[in-house]
């Protein structure tokens, strides 16, 4: 048997991330940060156990990426929805959603995620932060921003905001009323975006993430 080529073991590692991945993101949202183990992503994820730490250097930073990931697919698939627009505002409405949706839609997983951010290491720069940031960057500047380096870090912060006042045990604040403020802050419409009473969302909460871990075979994959 001959060896597997460079391109192919490429194809074999980006495989084993991405369901590293999505194993992080069902069993944390699922049990929570402190009852999930590595042994228990690499179980769901069908991986070595030895292998998750070839990828990520501690569940941490693991779970971290794996949100991030799941954050910044959730952006681009609103911000690309159909009917598609290149109208500014159209998208930050779309973009302020999409975060508050997963807050909504997925409390225990983000409340773990805002945990971890506090935690001293912080932010976990990896590719999914930094799409994410690439994504909310461009946001920005569509909406007409002139200074994109200073305003991108403003959306960040309040969006953080938000999903932390969404969340707090015991006294959270609805999500409309989050929504409102910042589309007021920005002078969006209500009825941009997916406003709180459309149905749109309720079924894709039910759906399983696998889209958003791309583990299919290329074209030309054995």
């Amino acid at each position: 048997m001959s060896p597997r080529s460079a391109s192919v073991n490429e194809e074999l590692r980006r495989r084993s991330r991405e369901r590293l991945l999505q194993a992080a993101v069902e069993l944390v949202g699922e049990r929570g940060f402190e009852a999930t183990t590595l042994g228990d992503i690499a179980d769901r994820a069908g991986s070595a156990r030895g292998l998750v730490s070839y990828y990520f250097p501690g569940k941490r930073q693991l779970v971290q990426s794996a949100v991030h990931r799941l954050m910044h697919r959730t952006l681009e698939e609103a911000l690309e929805r159909e009917p598609r627009t290149e109208d500014g505002r159209e998208r930050l409405a779309r973009a302020i959603d999409a975060i508050l949706g997963l807050a909504r839609d997925r409390p225990v997983l983000m409340r773990q995620h805002m945990a971890g951010l506090l935690q001293a290491e912080g932010f976990v720069q990896c590719p999914e932060q930094r799409r994410l940031a690439e994504l909310l960057s461009d946001t920005v500047a569509r909406y007409g921003a002139q200074n994109v380096s200073a305003d991108y870090p403003m959306l960040r912060a309040l969006l953080m905001g938000a999903v932390f006042a969404a969340l707090v045990p015991g006294v959270p604040m609805p999500v409309p009323v989050l929504r409102a403020e910042l589309f007021q802050r920005y002078g969006l419409d209500w009825e941009m975006g997916v406003p709180p009473e459309s149905d749109g969302e309720a079924e894709a909460v039910q759906e399983d993430l696998s889209r958003f871990f791309a583990t299919g075979e290329r074209p030309g994959t054995p």
